[in-house]
């Protein structure tokens, strides 16, 4: 029984209206018992996270009051399933990233992770969107550097994949964090803690960006980095750094000292879990801290966004939720961050060093340090390649893993179009064996992976220790097939995705009135949803481009000479209009929405309007949805069955839109011809 709340619910309709009328037990996608990653992380979500966020405080309130918990409004349902709707919310979204692996798909899991977990998405949406537009507008100059939006949230399924199938992770994580938690509590404690670690660890990169920018310009001439190039390094670091005196009054109570900047903390934290087992003072670790960003040089001219991403995250938690939130491991999501890129590897275990190596990091010493490390090395597929050189090697597009047995098999899979680009690195190599000079050719990241010694193995046997998390590594070539990616012509900001949502949130209430309207306002009203319905909104907006691209039209923010869209005609909703009924009735089915009209006649007390809107929410049943797994013809005939007014809800919706998204940027959509 993975939706307690749910079933509880359902039992109580059951005892008032004689009959099962639902909400039913949302189920867990069609092969969810396998081991492989999408199967292992989904089973995590839906059972082992059995309870996630319930509050017994909330639910004895309910008791004598009116119920706590949000439906399409507030107190429509109970405070408890509210919690399971948002659980399920998150696994449903991940599902979607699993299969296309998309920043769009990637940025609904990253809005669930922060409002189930640190506050209102729309107080930190800048620190998550900012890194991807960084990325896709700054990085092209680069020499070297690829996607870390959609990377980190392989990273963090990757996480929760190994917790739910190796158990001696699951255990150490257990006693060292919440040794007296059941097994749901300690899932609930890990997937809030990991989820932190692993979807903000690179949330500093806008600071490495410029930084590689100014190095490239002289690596276009093959200079070597070093010495006599020019590199850029940040000072006046107290706007980020510095702990005011309420949060350092807290940390005080918290730890017994003092601290004035966020790297003294650091220091400490990282000191406390490995100083004595790699022999390193604090006072070292606080200088390789502080000489991060303010002295590239030392650390052979790379800047570390590991820095920037841990202060960072810092100051968005204290801002968001006091400095009363914050709490001992909240510091070693922090230190895990600071750990992953180079502190660890070069400043304390030097891993590649013959004379001053250490041995590799285990998991009782960090548990959330030692699970982003082995998981930050291994998600290294489907990455969008930025930089120049990173463009002409040979990344894997896809990779299977098999968590069977407590072990992990990793397949990376090649692009099969690339094999010329393998057989002229087998016949370099072939050359080499017979007589060449120099170090044996490289064809990165293929070689690392497909050469005996296996680099990319090793490596990692050198940084975490693997004896109780087996792993092996294999390649193989396969057709690379992208139209699971969607992609469309049009573009635009990546922020423009919210202000899609927004505006089609207010597409009724302000229909022939959208010029009265502010944009705070519409944001106000959109973050009154609940999170299921903020979410459908989103989805709807994700699909814009695609019912655009069916009609022959996009939308950016750039100029362009091409006519420009006002409305959309009879004709062109006539096509688009069937595809957002679609996208509608699937969203809802795995949502775990039924067909059902019994919200609309059986008998109820009160406002009649608002106690049968209640029950549709508590019910999870809705009169346009479809059971089963329909198919898409079975759909379109459900859409021509409805009435115009029904029909009218899946298009009505986006001529309005067009009105209230010139708010925002300069956003414009346009006919191809």
């Amino acid at each position: 029984m993975a939706y307690t709340a749910f079933e509880r619910m359902r039992q109580i309709n059951r005892e008032r209206f004689g009959t099962d009328v639902g909400p039913m037990q949302p189920k867990l996608f069609q092969s969810g018992a396998g081991n492989d990653l999408k199967s292992a992380a989904l089973r995590f979500l839906h059972e082992r996270c059995e309870g996630l966020r319930f509050d017994a405080a909330s639910e004895a309130a309910e008791a004598d009051g009116p119920l706590l918990g949000a439906g399409l409004k507030a107190h429509q349902i109970p405070y408890n399933m509210q919690m399971d709707v948002e659980r399920l919310c998150l696994e449903h979204e991940l599902e979607k990233f699993f299969d296309s692996g998309v920043a769009e798909d990637a940025y609904t899991v990253y809005y669930c992770y922060l409002e189930m977990f640190v506050g209102q998405y729309g107080h930190s949406r800048r620190m998550v969107e900012l890194l991807s537009e960084f990325e896709s507008n700054a990085s092209s100059l680069l020499m070297k550097h690829r996607d870390h939006y959609s990377h980190s949230v392989y990273v963090f399924a990757l996480g929760l994949a190994i917790y739910e199938t190796n158990t001696a992770y699951r255990e150490t994580f257990r006693r060292f964090y919440c040794p007296d938690a059941d097994e749901h509590a300690a899932a609930a404690f890990f997937l809030e803690y990991w989820g932190l670690t692993s979807l903000f660890h690179d949330i500093g990169y806008p600071f490495e960006i410029p930084f590689e920018q100014v190095l490239a310009y002289f690596e276009v001439d093959k200079k070597e980095r070093g010495q006599g190039c020019l590199y850029l390094s940040y000072h006046d670091l107290g706007a980020l750094n510095r702990i005011d005196e309420p949060t350092g009054a807290h940390l005080e109570a918290l730890f017994g000292r003092t601290f004035g900047t966020v790297d003294e903390l650091l220091a400490f934290g990282i000191f406390e879990r490995l100083g004595d087992a790699y022999g390193i003072s604090e006072e070292a670790i606080l200088d390789a801290i502080s000489r991060k960003p303010t002295h590239p040089e030392s650390f052979g001219y790379y800047m570390d966004h590991a820095y920037f991403s841990a202060t960072r995250l810092f100051s968005e938690l204290i801002e968001e939720r006091g400095p009363a939130f914050f709490n001992r491991t909240h510091l070693d999501v922090l230190t895990a961050i600071m750990l992953h890129n180079s502190l660890y590897k070069f400043s304390i275990a030097f891993y590649k060093s013959k004379t001053k190596c250490k041995p590799p990091l285990r998991a009782a010493q960090h548990p959330l340090a030692y699970l982003l490390m082995l998981c930050d090395e291994l998600q290294c597929w489907d990455r969008t390649a930025y930089g120049r050189n990173s463009r002409t090697e040979l990344h894997p597009m896809d990779a299977a893993f098999d968590f069977s047995g407590s072990a992990i098999r990793a397949t990376y899979c090649f692009d099969r179009d690339e094999s010329p680009k393998i057989l002229a690195y087998q016949m370099r190599c072939h050359e080499w064996e017979n007589g060449g000079e120099g170090d044996p050719p490289r064809l990165k990241a293929y070689s690392d992976m497909a050469e005996p010694n296996q680099r990319f193995l090793r490596d990692i046997e050198r940084i975490v220790d693997l004896g109780d998390l087996p792993l092996s590594v294999d390649t193989t070539l396969k057709t690379v097939d992208y139209r699971g990616k969607h992609t469309y012509l049009s573009a635009s900001s990546f922020l423009h995705m919210y202000d899609f949502a927004v505006a089609l949130n207010a597409r009724y209430r302000y229909e022939g009135r959208e010029d009265t309207v502010s944009t705070e306002q519409l944001e106000r009203e959109f973050d009154e949803l609940s999170l299921e319905y903020r979410l459908l909104n989103i989805n709807q907006a994700k699909s814009f481009s695609k019912y655009l691209n069916a009609i022959g039209c996009f939308y950016t923010d750039k100029p362009v000479d091409f006519e420009m869209l006002h409305a959309f005609s009879d004709g062109q909703t006539a096509v688009f209009a069937p595809m957002e009924h679609e996208r509608w009735v699937r969203e809802h089915i795995a949502m775990g929405w039924t067909h059902g009209t019994e919200y609309r006649t059986v008998p109820v007390d009160g406002d009649e309007a608002q106690a049968r809107a209640a029950l549709r929410e508590q019910m999870r049943r809705h009169a346009l949805c479809m059971d089963g797994q329909p198919t898409a013809e079975q759909i379109a005939a459900h859409y021509r069955s409805l009435s115009p007014a029904d029909q009218g809800k899946d298009w009505k919706p986006f001529n309005s839109m067009l009105k209230l998204i010139k708010k925002y940027d300069g956003l414009r959509i346009y006919r191809l011809s």
